[in-house]
């Protein structure tokens, strides 16, 4: 677990024992949420948590008819059919699964695959999709001081 998941961590786990499982239930679902919408939205602008643009797409050999492929990448990967919320009483977790998280994984941490099931390995640039931004955090901050305000 990264640094910057510990620190939320410890810092909300003291304020959520005020809460029934209930309570923080509702809470971390309604936090998964609000992570889920930042986090498409961030995937969307093409940007890393920290700020920094994604790599752009490795020109191909052979293009499809001299053109490059000018979509912006991981549009589908950003819907909510594929970037999940779910939530207990002790977690908020969003992330992808089966098939589209092995594919998002590669990319989150610039592994080698396949780039086609025939195809070569290629080693893919690192492109974190998952991950806390300053915005973030001041998010959850403020949504648990709202609750605690309740």
């Amino acid at each position: 677990m990264s640094d910057a998941f510990r620190q939320v961590e410890d810092w909300a786990a003291a304020l959520l024992e005020r809460f029934s499982p209930s309570e923080r239930k509702r809470l971390a679902m309604d936090l998964a949420r609000a992570l889920r919408r930042s986090q498409s939205a961030r995937i969307g602008d093409q940007l890393a948590p920290d700020g920094s643009p994604y790599p752009a797409r490795k020109r191909r050999l052979r293009d499809k008819k001299g053109r490059i492929k000018r979509q912006k990448m991981f549009s589908r990967l950003r819907t909510a059919r594929y970037l999940k919320a779910t939530a207990t009483a002790d977690a908020a977790e969003v992330g992808f699964e089966g098939r589209t998280g092995r594919i998002a994984t590669v990319h989150q941490y610039g592994d080698m695959d396949k780039v086609s099931p025939d195809g070569p390995r290629v080693r893919y640039p690192r492109r974190p999709l998952i991950g806390f931004t300053d915005g973030d955090r001041r998010a959850i901050r403020d949504q648990l001081i709202d609750r605690l305000a309740k």
